[in-house]
């Protein structure tokens, strides 16, 4: 029997086709959806004989090549992989939901995959590690949050054919092995996800696609964000020193911080963009051999928010808003003195006061940066 192919686009209630797409997935059937890369077959991971028609779909064995497993989110994956080390939830936190596939070794005894049946086991992780994916495309995502586990997935293509951009393709590659076709036209991208293998000395890219190794570098950096109310002094004078402080512990200078693996920034919860720092601050770090002129005041963001590894905030005022706004970033969410004592607003004091500022600022800097693993 020929596939049912919905158009996702002209549905009346799109509600109602995410509920006949999750029905299809309960009851074991392989369907095929779209997602930002190119089409994608899905089977539920919690039924061992829906894995396998996926695998007869591919004309695939189990020990070929391993199928991914699409999960929610970052927090999801954690279930999976449970010691997933800092650089894995580093490039999951920035790019999920997206077109990245991170593969991390997981043999951890608390792993939600000791649930899953043995056949669908050897076809996620047969060799000790798993790919993850959050794919980013809102269907997708909205029949991954009314499912009770993880999807096994894979392209929309017999094994070694081209992959499908199309619904139609998906019909004209797989027939009648795939029960349901959801078609959203064109895949934005038309490329396979990049496949990124994790390990406890880096990366590797296996499988080059939307996502360049050059981005992923870049987004694999650890990242420091300092933040204060205006984003004219004390965060933009934190923010200077670190790197200052961050070049001499790795022998190289600020402005190489980023090709060496660590981005410094800072931001203000009530900030204004493209503001300049406050004049008596730039003297100040004049006075240090720092230039601070340059510097542009920016507001707290979402991105910001989410890409940060550590947040160093300047009063627990500014701590209890974050964490108002953005709960999720409570464990990476500190006060900068170790005290966890505020650091006071110079603004509208005396140069001395500025100097004051920046000498304890140096100081609590140089503690927490010491222990900081880069």
């Amino acid at each position: 029997m020929p596939p049912v192919v919905i158009d996702i686009r002209s549905a009346e209630d799109s509600r109602d086709v995410v509920h006949r797409a999750v029905q299809a997935l309960a009851e074991g059937q392989v369907i095929a959806m779209p997602t930002e890369t190119v089409y994608s077959l899905a089977a539920s991971a919690l039924d061992e004989t829906a894995v396998a028609r996926l695998l007869v779909a591919k004309r695939r064995a189990a020990n070929v090549r391993p199928l991914t497993l699409a999960v929610k989110s970052c927090d999801d994956a954690l279930d999976y992989v449970p010691q997933m080390n800092g650089l894995a939830q580093r490039l999951a936190r920035r790019c999920w939901p997206g077109p990245v596939t991170l593969v991390c070794r997981d043999d951890h005894p608390a792993s939600v995959l000791t649930q899953l049946a043995p056949a669908v086991r050897a076809a996620v992780v047969p060799s000790g590690a798993i790919g993850l994916r959050v794919p980013a495309h809102p269907f997708f995502l909205d029949v991954m949050r009314m499912l009770a586990g993880p999807l096994a997935i894979s392209s929309a293509n017999r094994s070694g054919q081209t992959e499908s951009k199309a619904a139609a393709e998906v019909v004209r590659a797989l027939g009648d092995d795939v029960a349901m076709v959801l078609d959203d036209g064109e895949s934005r991208f038309g490329c396979c996800s990049s496949v990124v293998r994790i390990d406890d000395h880096g990366f590797k890219l296996l499988r080059p696609g939307v996502v360049s190794e050059q981005t992923l570098r870049r987004l694999a950096n650890v990242v420091i964000l300092f933040i204060c109310t205006g984003n004219t002094c004390r965060s933009p004078m934190a923010e200077i020193i670190a790197r200052q402080l961050l070049a001499e512990r790795l022998g190289c200078q600020p402005d190489e911080l980023e090709d060496r693996g660590v981005t410094v920034q800072s931001a203000g919860l009530s900030a204004m963009s493209g503001g300049g720092a406050a004049s008596e601050a730039v003297d100040v770090m004049s006075e240090m051999g720092l230039d601070l002129s340059a510097h542009e005041s920016r507001p707290l963001s979402d991105r910001l928010v989410r890409y940060a590894d550590v947040i160093w905030t300047m009063t627990r005022m500014h701590r209890q808003s974050v964490l108002a706004r953005w709960p999720e970033a409570g464990p990476r969410t500190e006060l900068l003195a170790v005290d966890q004592m505020d650091i006071p607003d110079p603004i509208g004091s005396s140069p001395e006061v500025y100097r004051s500022c920046a000498k304890q600022l140096r100081t609590e800097l140089a503690a927490r940066l010491s222990k900081l693993e880069l």
